[in-house]
């Protein structure tokens, strides 16, 4: 006879193994971003004012469509009064997907590291004869060769890697982006490596919303005036509705035509905005301009490099605590100086010190234990094995050995 199973409640396993379940990694994310449908968009912390940009531009399109464009359909024959409404409709639909894509998207963040990089020189031999050498602080800037010429790249001590050249790290995202242009507030987002491409769509498509709807309004008032035989002010005041939107058009056109035109000069020299302002490359050699025809098809032909980061992957639990090596004793450029540590109230340690801490309690400890005793014997607490660091296995026999012929030498002594 065999026992039958325990039941179980039902559906008791699959809550438990959702409960147990890694997290994802956009639920452990370090950066400043905002996260939708599961990580599959990634906005940037000031997501709300895409909602203004949404406003500023269905808004104007609705009203054109309901004051303007329906009735050019009875100006015009039927056709060409419909495709007037439609091609406002659509091309209204075609901006605000760019504009999904260039907000809704990973710009190009670069992963963080976990600790900091090795130098390329070191060869990993730290310890030399059992004493640690001192901790070797990171070179702030290294120097990289790009199609000939000199570039600098920077150590970001917030992500603990050295940054390719053209990224750099945006202070409201939190995060080093690839190809860094600037951030956005109108639409939210770093704008770089892998959305730079829509944003100028965007931007582009939004002037030529911005003639169209400004053209097609001074074209009812112009029908107006053949239909009445009237002047150009009376028929202005006969559609309130389009001067408010030939005002409103005007207006919004110099600053996304400005706008367009302005990354225009920079596609057309390979330049970011973040460099030519930082870097004035009209008074040094521009290492990435390789001429007007590659510099536009690296822009709009090439192939978007896929994101670095899955979002949607599960990240393994944490094994807890690990003992660092004592070989990786590598500080930062800012590191190992009065750094507040924010979320836990108290000076956060350098790279490497927590190990040195520990090898002072330890050796602080020993000595304590250590003491003569009042018949002049060793304390019984003196070698305990807890507080022995088990470095090496021959290290810790050989004091066993030693711990043992002392011990056997003092009882023969008497003392």
């Amino acid at each position: 006879m065999h026992d039958a199973p325990p039941l179980r409640a039902p559906g008791s396993a699959s809550v438990g193994a959702a409960a147990m379940a890694p997290p994802r990694a956009y639920q452990v994310w370090e950066g400043s971003n905002v996260f939708f449908l599961g990580g599959r968009f990634i906005f940037g912390p000031d997501v709300r004012s895409l909602f203004l940009t949404i406003f500023l531009i269905i808004g104007p399109v609705a009203i054109f469509c309901v004051f303007v464009a329906r009735k050019l359909m009875d100006k015009f024959s039927h056709h060409t009064g419909i495709c007037i409404m439609v091609f406002a409709v659509a091309f209204t639909l075609y901006d605000l997907c760019l504009l999904l894509l260039t907000s809704g998207r990973d710009p190009g963040i670069i992963p963080r590291n976990s600790k900091p990089p090795e130098p390329e020189d070191f060869d990993g031999s730290i310890d030399v004869g059992g004493v640690q050498t001192p901790q070797m602080r990171l070179p702030r800037m290294k120097d990289v060769i790009v199609n000939g010429i000199t570039v600098k790249i920077k150590y970001c001590d917030t992500c603990m890697l050295y940054r390719p050249p053209r990224c750099s790290h945006c202070s409201i995202c939190n995060n080093c982006v690839e190809r860094f242009d600037h951030h956005c507030p109108w639409v939210g987002q770093c704008i770089g490596l892998r959305n730079y491409r829509f944003f100028y769509m965007f931007v582009f498509s939004t002037t030529l919303l911005c003639f169209y709807v400004f053209a097609f309004c001074w074209v009812y008032i112009k029908k107006i005036m053949d239909a009445e035989e009237t002047n150009v002010w009376r028929a202005m005041s006969k559609t309130p509705a389009s001067i408010a939107l030939i005002i409103y058009s005007f207006i919004s056109v110099w600053f996304v035509g400005g706008l367009s035109v302005f990354h225009l000069y920079l596609i057309g020299t390979n330049q970011t905005t973040y460099e030519n302002f930082r870097y004035r490359y009209d008074r040094r050699a521009n290492p990435y301009n390789r001429g007007l025809l590659a510099n536009f098809k690296e822009i709009f032909v090439s192939r978007i490099p896929p994101s670095k980061n899955n979002l949607q992957a599960r990240v393994p639990p944490e094994q807890g605590l690990q003992p660092r090596q004592s070989a990786g004793g590598f500080m930062s450029p800012n590191m190992g100086k009065d750094v507040v540590d924010i979320e836990v109230g108290r000076k956060a340690m350098a790279w490497g010190e927590h190990e040195s801490a520990s090898a002072i309690d330890i050796d602080a400890g020993l000595r304590n234990d250590t003491v003569d005793g009042k018949d002049g014997g060793l304390n019984e607490s003196t070698l305990s094995f807890e507080h022995i660091l088990p470095i090496d296995g021959s290290e810790v026999g050989a004091f066993v050995v030693e711990h043992h012929r002392r011990r056997s030498s003092l009882g023969s002594s008497g003392s």
